[in-house]
């Protein structure tokens, strides 16, 4: 079963533990403040949206676009749900970082050889059966991991039994095709800061869906300009002809005397 991480923007109190424990995780340095956004050596950020706090981090999407992209199969889709990623392939293209609609994907940008770096859902433990360290360290219950249905189940029973703390929408259940993060929120999410994705079928699809087209847009496309080609060499044709036929009948130097 695909795992997942639901974060409850009611519950979050910006204490910040999910990112030392990320950080720790890692072997990252803690800086004396915390960031406020996304970088090489930050996998989420807990960012303050006017009395709220709202966690950033990779959605994990259920087909993302990041490894659609990928040319060396640096990242992927793994059974357990993350997008884990593997250094030893990036050749840091950054097609990811153009991919994400999230746009999450960081690139080391003070190293001679950078790579892309971004949250891989602490894909080792997961493998290993324990949690994500983020949700391991949460005191509030803020971010929870588990299976990624039994969390969608657990999102929509706090938004029924408490319809008045909590928007009407599950963020991630649909977007994009889905996510391993999710999110409910107590005001509409736009209004957290969060992407307005209205997309709900999977970017690889839509890319292939197009790319899938090409094929017969090149043939129907051959075959037009085969058509022009036949058309305009066929007036050329007709021209030389009438050309010489009318050459024929006057050879040069004669007076027709009709």
């Amino acid at each position: 079963m695909s795992k997942a991480l639901l974060i409850d923007v009611t519950k979050c109190i910006g204490c910040g533990l999910c990112y030392e424990a990320c950080k720790e995780s890692h072997g990252f340095p803690i800086p004396d403040e915390q960031d406020t956004d996304l970088n090489a050596t930050t996998y989420t950020v807990v960012q303050e949206r006017g009395e709220y706090f709202v966690r950033k981090l990779c959605m994990h999407c259920e087909n993302p676009s990041c490894a659609s992209v990928c040319p060396v199969a640096a990242l992927r889709k793994t059974p357990e749900g993350p997008v884990s990623y593997d250094p030893t392939r990036c050749i840091g293209c950054r097609y990811c970082m153009v991919a994400c609609p999230f746009e999450v994907p960081r690139y080391e940008w003070t190293k001679a050889a950078p790579l892309v770096r971004k949250c891989d859902m602490c894909y080792e433990r997961v493998r290993a059966g324990e949690a994500t360290a983020c949700a391991e360290a949460c005191p509030e219950e803020a971010t929870v991991f588990g299976e990624r249905d039994e969390l969608l189940a657990l999102a929509r029973r706090r938004i029924r039994n408490n319809p008045d703390d909590y928007a009407d929408h599950i963020y991630g259940e649909h977007e994009v095709g889905g996510t391993s993060t999710l999110f409910i929120t107590p005001v509409d999410y736009e209004k957290l800061g969060m992407k307005k994705i209205a997309i709900t079928e999977p970017m690889p699809r839509l890319t292939w869906e197009v790319l899938s087209k090409i094929p017969s847009i090149v043939t129907v496309l051959g075959t037009l300009l085969t058509g022009i080609w036949w058309i305009t060499n066929r007036r050329e044709e007709v021209r030389r002809k009438e050309q010489g036929e009318r050459s024929h009948d006057h050879p040069s130097g004669e007076v027709s005397h009709e």
